[in-house]
C-alpha cells in the first residue's frame, strides 16, 4: 500500500496514548521483575559503590526456586477442554469438536505455549496467547495458537475486564526484516522499507525498543556501520498491529425458529446469498444489522501494510493475568522484590562483619617499626604467624574488633520467611520439611499450600475458556470443507485416530459431523498431568488388589513406569486371544462350575443327615415317653443341643458356600467380561487391517488405471506419429 500519512498517524497517536498512560509502566515492573528472576538483583550503581568499598555484594536468589515450585505445580495439573451440545447442537459433532480442539492441541503443542504463558503471568503480571488462521501447512487453513511477548502488547488504558471482547483496542508490536513484509504483506513495501533507518515520526524508537527481549541484550537497535545487510536479516522495521472495534452495519443470516444469527461474508454477493435460503426451505432470513467489528490496520513508520475488517469475530489477543482487579493485574515476582533485597543485603553484611573481624586494624607508636613499614603492616597485618619487630612490646596493639550485631542473623532469617509467606510457598511444597514430621501431616499442609494458589490456576482456567471459545469461532467458521483430523490419543498404546468431519452422506443426504452448524457450550475440566495421575492410579489399583478386587493386570501395566508398556499390554492382549489361552479360560470356567456343583452336594449331604438326626431323635423321644420325667427332660435337653449344633454348623455351612458362590460369580463375570473385551478389540483391530488392505487395493487399482491409462496413450501417440509423417511427406 503507498503511504498514508493520516491513516498512519492516527494509529501512532494511539498507541503512544495507550502505552504512556499505562504500558510504560508495566515495562519498569516487568523488566525489574525479570531481572530479579534471572539474579541479577543489585543496582550498577550500588555494585560500584561496594566494589569501591571492597563490601560483598552476595545474591542468593530464592525467587527463582519459589517460582520453580510454583510452576512445578501448573505442570503436573493440566485442564481439559470439551464441547458440550447447546442451541442447535448434536452430541456427535460436539464429540467431533473435542476430537478437532485435541488435534490442535496437538499441532501447536499447546501444553508448552501454555506453560510459557503462565510463566509471563506469575513473573510479569500478563502474559498472552495469539491465535489466528494459518495457511503455511495446509491451504485449507489451520488454526496457529502461539505466545505473544508480553511487552509488546498493549492494551486499552480504558479496560477494566479480563475478557478483550470487552476492550476498545489492542496492540501488537514487532520487529520485522524486510523479508518477513515481503512474506506477509507486500513485496513493494518491504523493499522501500529495506533500509529505512530514519523514521518519520518521532517516536520511532521508544522505551519498548529498549527494554527488547532477544539475545543481544538491551539497548537501542545497533547500526551496521556502513555495512550492508545482503542477506536482510536485520529486524530494523518497526510494525504496529492495531485490533479495535468499530461502529458497521453488516447482513446477517437469522433463524427464523430459533432467532440465532450468524453473519454473512462480505465477499458474498445476493446470488449466494439467495442459494442458502433457497436451500434452508425459507428458515431463514436475511437482515441489517448494526455492531460493532474489529478493524485491523497495521503500520510501519508512514506506510499502511494494512486496513481491512478482521476476519474474526474476536481479538486474536488473549491474556492470563495470574490477579485481576477492575484493570489492574499482578504476578508474584513483584511481591518478593522487597524479601529479596533484604535477603541480599543483610547476607552481604554479615559476610562483611565475619571479614573485617579477621583484620581490625593495629595500634602502633609511632617510628615503633623495624621490619615492616606502615603500608607493610596495613597490607599484611591479618597473615598467620605475622612476626613484628618493635623497640617497645608495648608500642602495638591490636585493635579488638566489633562484635557481630545481635539479631543480624535473624533478620536474614525474617528475610526468608517473608518469602515464603508472601509467596505462599511452604517448606513442605517444595520437600524441605523437617524428618520428624509425619508423612500424613506433610501432605496435609502440601494440600493446603496448594489451596493459595487457586485464584492464580483459577484465573489460567478462565483464560482457557476463551481460547477454547476463540478457536470454536475460527474451526465454525473457516473449517467448513471435508477435511481429515489425526490424532493420538495420550494413552499407553498412543494409537491414532482418524475423524471424517463436514462430510456427505449419500445415503441419508446429509452432512456427517457438521462443525458449522448449531452452538456448543464449553467445559473445563481440571486434571493432573499424565505422570503424575498415572502413580496415584497405580497405586490406588495396587491397594484395591491386594484388598481382593479384581483389578485387570492391563490397568496396572498401563499405570506402571515400565519401559515399553504398550508393547507389553499388546503381548498380553495377544496371548489372552490364542487358542490356547481361550482354552485355558473355558478350563477354568469349567472347573468353576464342578466347584460350584460340589458344594452344592455338599450341602445337599449335609441337610440330609441333618433330617435323619431329627428323624431319630423324635423316635427316642417318643420311646422315653413311658418312662420317668427326668429321663424326658434329659432326652428333650439332648434333643434341644443337638438341633443348636445343627443350627449352627449349618448357617456356616450357608455363608461360607454364599461366599465361595459370589467369589465364583465375580471371577466368572470378570473372565466374561476381560473376554468381551478382548473380542471387541480384536474385531475392531481385524476391521481395521480390512480397512487399511481395502484402502491399499484402491490404490492398486488406481495405480493399475493410471498405468493403462498412460499405456494406453503412448500407443495413441506412436500411432499418431506415422500417419503425420506420412501426410507431410506426400
Amino acid at each position: 500500500m503507498p503511504a498514508d500519512n493520516n491513516l498512519s498517524s492516527e494509529v501512532w497517536y494511539r498507541y503512544r496514548y495507550c502505552a504512556e498512560r499505562s504500558h510504560y509502566d508495566f515495562l519498569q515492573k516487568a523488566d525489574r521483575c525479570e531481572k530479579f528472576f534471572k539474579g541479577e538483583q543489585w543496582s550498577p550503581s550500588d555494585l560500584a559503590l561496594l566494589q569501591q568499598q571492597k563490601r560483598p555484594a552476595l545474591t542468593i536468589n530464592k525467587i527463582i526456586s519459589t517460582i520453580g515450585t510454583v510452576q512445578g505445580e501448573q505442570i503436573i495439573n493440566r485442564n481439559e477442554v470439551l464441547f458440550r451440545p447447546s442451541t442447535g447442537g448434536n452430541a456427535e459433532t460436539a464429540d467431533a469438536l473435542t476430537k478437532v480442539w485435541l488435534q490442535i492441541a496437538q499441532n501447536n503443542q499447546l501444553s508448552w505455549v501454555r506453560s510459557n504463558v503462565f510463566d509471563d503471568g506469575i513473573i510479569r503480571s500478563r502474559g498472552f496467547y495469539d491465535v489466528r488462521l494459518d495457511f503455511t501447512d495446509s491451504m485449507q487453513g489451520e488454526v496457529r495458537i502461539g505466545q505473544l511477548n508480553s511487552k509488546n502488547v498493549v492494551i486499552d488504558p480504558d479496560a477494566e475486564e479480563y475478557d478483550p471482547d470487552f476492550w476498545n483496542d489492542v496492540f501488537v508490536t514487532k520487529w520485522l526484516t524486510y523479508q518477513d513484509i515481503a512474506t506477509l504483506y507486500d513485496d513493494a513495501d518491504a523493499e522501500f522499507l529495506r533500509d529505512r533507518d530514519v523514521s518519520t515520526f518521532p517516536y520511532a524508537y521508544d522505551s519498548i525498543d529498549k527494554v527488547r527481549d532477544r539475545f543481544a541484550g538491551q539497548g537501542l537497535q545497533g547500526s551496521y556501520y556502513g555495512l550492508r545487510d545482503e542477506a536482510g536479516v536485520r529486524r530494523n522495521i518497526r510494525t504496529l498491529e492495531r485490533q479495535y472495534h468499530k461502529l458497521d452495519r453488516q447482513k446477517h443470516f437469522v433463524d427464523v425458529e430459533l432467532g440465532d444469527t450468524r453473519p454473512i461474508p462480505d465477499a458474498w454477493d445476493r446470488n449466494r446469498i439467495a442459494s442458502v435460503i433457497e436451500k434452508a426451505g425459507g428458515k431463514i432470513a436475511v437482515i441489517n444489522k448494526q455492531l460493532k467489528r474489529i478493524r485491523w490496520t497495521v503500520v510501519a513508520d508512514n506506510i499502511v501494510l494494512h486496513d481491512d475488517w478482521s476476519p474474526y469475530n474476536h481479538f486474536t489477543v488473549v491474556p492470563y493475568f495470574p490477579q485481576f482487579r477492575y484493570g489492574s493485574a499482578t504476578g508474584l515476582v513483584e511481591h518478593l522484590i522487597g524479601s529479596q533485597e533484604m535477603l541480599n543485603k543483610v547476607s552481604s553484611q554479615e559476610l562483611h562483619v565475619v571479614n573485617t573481624t579477621a583484620n581490625s586494624g593495629w595500634k602502633v607508636k609511632a617510628g615503633a617499626l623495624r621490619n615492616m613499614s606502615i603500608e607493610e603492616l596495613e597490607a599484611n597485618g591479618a597473615q598467620t604467624g605475622l612476626v613484628l619487630e618493635l623497640d617497645d612490646i608495648s608500642s602495638a596493639d591490636k585493635i579488638q574488633p566489633n562484635q557481630t550485631p545481635q539479631g543480624l542473623d535473624r533478620l536474614s532469617y525474617k528475610a526468608e520467611e517473608h518469602i515464603k509467606t508472601i509467596s505462599n510457598v511452604s517448606d513442605s511444597m517444595q520437600g524441605f520439611d523437617r524428618e520428624d514430621v509425619a508423612a500424613k501431616a506433610i501432605a496435609y499442609k502440601q494440600q493446603r499450600s496448594s489451596v493459595n494458589h487457586t485464584k492464580a490456576h483459577d484465573n489460567l482456567e478462565r483464560t482457557d475458556f476463551i481460547l477454547a471459545r476463540n478457536v470454536l469461532d475460527i474451526v465454525q467458521s473457516y473449517y467448513t470443507e471435508p477435511r481429515l483430523i489425526y490424532i493420538t490419543h495420550d494413552d499407553v498404546t498412543r494409537e491414532t485416530e482418524q475423524i471424517d468431519v463436514n462430510q456427505f452422506d449419500e445415503g441419508t443426504g446429509q452432512i456427517i459431523n457438521d462443525l458449522t452448524l448449531g452452538e456448543y457450550s464449553i467445559v473445563i475440566t481440571s486434571m493432573p498431568a499424565r505422570a503424575s495421575m498415572e502413580d496415584s492410579q497405580f497405586e490406588q489399583a495396587l491397594g484395591l488388589r491386594k484388598e481382593g478386587v479384581q483389578i485387570p493386570d492391563e490397568v496396572l501395566i498401563e499405570n506402571s513406569r515400565l519401559m515399553r508398556r504398550s508393547e507389553i499390554i499388546k503381548k498380553m492382549q495377544a496371548s489372552a486371544n490364542s487358542p490356547e489361552a481361550q482354552q485355558q479360560v473355558q478350563l477354568q470356567m469349567r472347573q468353576m462350575q464342578a466347584t460350584v456343583a460340589k458344594l452344592e452336594a455338599e450341602v445337599g449331604k449335609t441337610q440330609a443327615e441333618t433330617a435323619q438326626k431329627n428323624a431319630d431323635a423324635q423316635i427316642k423321644g417318643n420311646e422315653a415317653q413311658g418312662g420317668g420325667g427326668a429321663e424326658m427332660m434329659k432326652l428333650q435337653q439332648e434333643e434341644e443341643a443337638a438341633l443348636r449344633e445343627f443350627e449352627l454348623e449349618k448357617w456356616k455351612l450357608e455363608q461360607e458356600f454364599a461366599l465361595k458362590r459370589e467369589q465364583i460369580a465375580q471371577e466368572m463375570q470378570l473372565k466374561q467380561q476381560q473376554m468381551a473385551q478382548e473380542a471387541a478389540f480384536a474385531e475392531q483391530k481385524h476391521q481395521q487391517d480390512l480397512q487399511i488392505r481395502q484402502q491399499q487395493a484402491e490404490q492398486e487399482q488406481a495405480r493399475a488405471r493410471s498405468e493403462q491409462t498412460a499405456q494406453r496413450a503412448s500407443e495413441l501417440r506412436g500411432q499418431s506419429t506415422p500417419s503425420s509423417a506420412s501426410s507431410t511427406k506426400e
